[in-house]
């Protein structure tokens, strides 16, 4: 945990994701990401130097079917308000819809209904357990499926609901998220395409790679979060114009 809250400090201070009053919603699925996410900013309420509050949300997406009621217990010990939201995605996305892919749909449905639900309790702020590694793989899925240079960031104010989306293990590697996870309650995945996603495949590239360069997700991650470390075309562009403007 230790190792965890180190990055997750380092990202908060990096990037100005937590201030002085702020309740935070902490988006709670039940999966290892989201349950250390959950554990870390309540381990890091105690020391920090900005007063926060958090709120944990959980939207069920089995028409409150489901039983979280170890995460219940979870929150009572941390000293954590808990919020289960009942909700019929799962009827919406694979029985009436039958998505072929239905990762995209599924989580616009759920993020839109945990802002909702945040913005009710209270909230200017919603936590995701998005990791480092996370950054890396939706990279790569924007490049190999979209042919766009794009991931999420690790703070996004959105202007429509006044909420600002924050991701405090954005600098944290998986393994770590992974070592903590193992004293949680982390919920087995009921989801019907679990391991089967395109997700999937491109962290399975990644560990192919690893094998023959065990260094890659440093070097990919490294070039996304320091802007020096890129030339692409459209800079390439603006610096070959500087060059002839100011060498005249």
């Amino acid at each position: 945990m230790q190792k965890v809250l180190s990055h997750l400090r380092r990202a908060v201070e990096e990037y100005n994701l937590i201030e002085d009053g702020d309740k935070i919603a902490v988006g709670v699925s039940g999966g290892k990401d989201s349950l250390v996410l959950l554990k870390a900013l309540a381990n890091y309420a105690i020391f920090s130097p900005k007063k926060f509050s958090i709120v944990a949300i959980t939207i069920d997406m089995f028409a409150g079917k489901s039983d979280f009621s170890e995460i219940q217990k979870l929150c009572d010990e941390i000293g954590c308000e808990y919020h289960i939201f009942p909700s019929d995605i799962y009827e919406i996305v694979f029985v009436e819809r039958k998505e072929s892919n239905p990762c995209s749909l599924c989580a616009k449905l759920r993020r839109g209904m945990l802002n909702t639900k945040a913005i009710e309790l209270g909230c200017n702020k919603l936590a995701l357990g998005h990791s480092a590694d996370d950054v890396i793989h939706t990279f790569l899925l924007s490049l190999f499926y979209e042919g766009r240079l794009s991931t999420f960031l690790p703070k996004l104010y959105m202007d429509r609901t006044g909420m600002t989306v924050i991701r405090p293990l954005i600098l944290t590697d998986e393994k770590y998220i992974k070592s903590v996870a193992k004293s949680l309650p982390v919920q087995k995945s009921k989801c019907p395409v679990d391991r089967l996603t395109k997700r999937e495949y491109v962290k399975d590239v990644i560990k192919d790679i690893q094998k023959e360069i065990p260094f890659v997700k440093d070097r990919i991650f490294s070039a996304l979060t320091h802007p020096e470390r890129y030339n692409l075309f459209d800079r390439a562009y603006e610096d070959d114009v500087y060059w002839k403007k100011n060498n005249k």
